[in-house]
């Protein structure tokens, strides 16, 4: 006998027979091996057990099967229904969906390679998004014999169990624990515990799905007013350094919004090249009188943002004093429990001590940043929580994917409490949740090249797996930051990179791993185009101002080309994007390409650098010289007149 669950609206939820289970209840085991946050992982099986017998109940049914039960609430919503399960501590579950032969599925936190997820798997496991081995391939390589890496083998900083599909149906588990989703002919979705709940809504397109998700889960993704005002420069090297350059793009004529020094806590040089020195507090000899040169900084309209990470370089004062007090993590024997970073060791400090809690705000937070006068930050890593760990409070294999977002948590609190209004900070990891703490996402540790599975165009299917997981804001560093060897950008890598972040909810740029050996924003032959597109960039304000009151409804900033269709064979470039309703950006992302071929959505719209009409539903290639990626506007657009004076500003320049 079959039974089913429907939603108000008849919409099948579930499906469940004998022959054929809603779920299966699995003990095994697993081992764990990890290096420098790339976790692997082998597993063996020791019962496989589905649960065939159904009960109805009065507010839901039972399902059993051998010695096992699982029991099952129905809870009706207005758009769906929320499932809500009680299991059994120590076993692992598997879910069976229903789908249709030809649904595409989206989402799964943030996926790199591939938008549409089917007939692929994604691992619900926080981990490093960059190995080693892939990026020395690329140094050692040429470039026609580098082989792109597929969807399977790249993992995320930023998975999350929550899919849309273009049947118009959104599915989130709630779960901690480790898994992996299976999109095949049937849909199957494994964890290592009992979720506490599964919910399935229906919508008739992408924009009221996500609605309807922003309603159930909280989400307070902003960006303070002064973000939009320009670019946020990526500057290293001191207090003069910082000035002279930033002063100098000013006085070119460029819009800058802030200025962010990473190293600002004092440099460690590695075999991989310049990286940070993880004591938070200011490196008084690389950056003396910096409270100082912030002044100088806000009294020409641009902030100052630094740099953070939970965790303390080995030998660094503020590890001592973490140490001593209890505040890292440690392993079995008491000892402290270090992370290694390329070639350095760091301890991390405990999310689940009250006292070490109170230490990162107060201390760390507070008074060695915001008392600065700090105005952001980037609030790195997070996806590094080793699960053979002792924590003060609770189960590292249950906390590992949370882990980013108490990180997100400590971060946002510090500033609320210290009751800074237009203070935000960034992240690169993230679970369920981080959209009510992290005011933006970044997309990580991009390569610096063009490459599909690690380079410029990755940060596209990547933004828009987060928009349809409901995190709706996120940027990427221009010019990516990985650099090894031969693998660098030049002056033309990071202006196509800066072109299409100019068509994003923020643009701030990276110096790399390896600043002297990477094009910057003031390197000769790009500094005109930093000018012309910051200034493009500040004119856009107040559309990316309505950009960002719709991403508060759960309506992504960045979307693929299929999101007004509504279905994925409408799609014609996976690396073409919606910035809001009304803009439509084509990047160029071929070396030395001067043309783009471009697939443009239905509808009448303009050509923004020349003003040139087009219409939608056509495919054309246009001329597409340096500092102008393909931009559109819609003819019809509220917009249009913020659109036209744009483009007639930058045909007079």
């Amino acid at each position: 006998m079959t039974q089913q669950i429907t939603a108000p609206n008849g919409r099948t939820v579930i499906v469940h027979s004998e022959a054929d289970p809603f779920a299966t209840v699995l003990d095994r085991e697993k081992v764990y091996t990890t290096d420098r946050g790339t976790v692997t992982e082998q597993v063996s099986e020791k019962e496989v057990c589905p649960l065939t017998e159904w009960r109805d109940t009065e507010d839901g049914f039972v399902l059993s099967g051998g010695t096992h039960a699982l029991t099952v609430r129905v809870e009706q919503l207005s758009g769906g229904v929320r499932l809500h399960f009680t299991g059994e501590e120590g076993l692992a579950y598997r879910f069976r969906l229903p789908c249709e032969p030809d649904e595409a599925v989206f989402g799964g936190g943030e996926q790199y390679r591939k938008v549409n997820l089917r007939n692929e798997h994604v691992v619900n496991f926080v981990s490093e998004h960059i190995k080693a081995k892939t990026v020395l391939e690329k140094a050692i390589l040429p470039r026609r014999r580098y082989r792109e890496k597929s969807h399977a083998e790249i993992g995320t900083y930023a998975p999350m169990p929550v899919f849309v599909t273009d049947a118009g149906r959104m599915i989130r588990f709630d779960i901690d624990s480790d898994g992996i989703s299976r999109f095949a002919d049937e849909w199957t979705f494994t964890f290592d515990s009992c979720p506490d709940s599964l919910t399935v809504l229906f919508g008739k397109d992408f924009a009221e799905l996500l609605e309807q998700y922003a309603s159930l889960y909280p989400n307070r993704m902003a960006l303070p007013d002064w973000c939009h005002d320009g670019m946020i420069l990526g500057i290293q090297g001191g207090t003069k350094a910082i000035l002279d350059k930033t002063f100098a793009m000013l006085d070119a004529g460029a819009k800058i919004a802030g200025v962010w020094s990473q190293d600002w806590s004092g440099e460690n040089r590695t075999v991989m090249g310049k990286q940070v020195w993880w004591n938070w507090e200011v490196d008084s000899a690389l950056y003396p009188d910096l409270k100082g040169a912030i002044q100088k900084l806000n009294a020409r309209g641009v902030r100052f943002l630094a740099y953070i990470n939970p965790y303390l370089v080995k030998g660094g004062r503020l590890y001592e004093v973490c140490r001593e007090k209890g505040y890292l993590i440690t392993r079995t024997d008491g000892t402290v429990y270090h992370i290694k970073s390329t070639t350095f060791d760091a301890g991390m400090l405990d999310l689940t001590h009250p006292d070490a809690v109170r230490f990162l705000k107060e201390e760390l937070i507070k008074r060695n940043m915001l008392d600065l006068g700090v105005s952001g930050w980037m609030a790195d890593f997070g996806e590094y929580l080793p699960v053979d760990c002792v924590l003060h409070d609770g189960d590292p294999k249950k906390l590992h994917n949370v882990w980013p977002v108490l990180w997100a948590k400590v971060n946002r609190e510090a500033i609320e409490e210290y009751g800074a209004k237009d203070v935000m900070f960034f992240m690169r990891s993230g679970y369920l949740g981080i959209q009510n703490y992290a005011p933006i996402l970044w997309n990580g540790d991009q390569h610096t090249d063009l490459t599909h599975d690690y380079g410029m165009p990755c940060v596209m299917p990547a933004s828009f797996s987060l928009g349809f997981s409901g995190v709706p804001l996120v940027h990427s560093d221009v010019g990516g930051f990985f650099s090894f060897g031969k693998l660098k950008r030049n002056a033309r890598l990071f202006t196509r990179w800066m072109e299409m972040d100019t068509f994003t909810p923020m643009l701030r740029s990276h110096e790399s791993i390896r600043p002297w050996a990477n094009a910057q924003f003031d390197a000769p032959a790009v500094t005109p185009y930093t000018v012309r597109l910051t200034n493009v960039f500040a004119q856009l304000k107040p559309y990316r101002l309505a950009v960002e009151d719709a991403a508060k409804r759960g309506i992504p900033a960045l979307r693929p080309d299929f999101w007004k269709a509504g279905s994925f064979t409408a799609g014609k470039d996976p690396y073409a994007f919606f910035f809001g309703d009304d803009l439509f950006v084509c990047p160029v992302i071929e070396y030395k390409a001067e043309r783009r071929r471009v697939h443009l959505p239905e509808g009448e719209w303009i050509h923004l650098w020349s003003g040139k009409p087009y219409s939608g539903g056509t495919e054309f290639e246009i001329h597409a010289p340096l500092g102008q990626t393909p931009v559109f506007y819609r003819k019809d657009s509220a917009f249009r007149e913020l659109f036209a004076k744009i483009s007639e500003s930058v045909q007079r320049a």
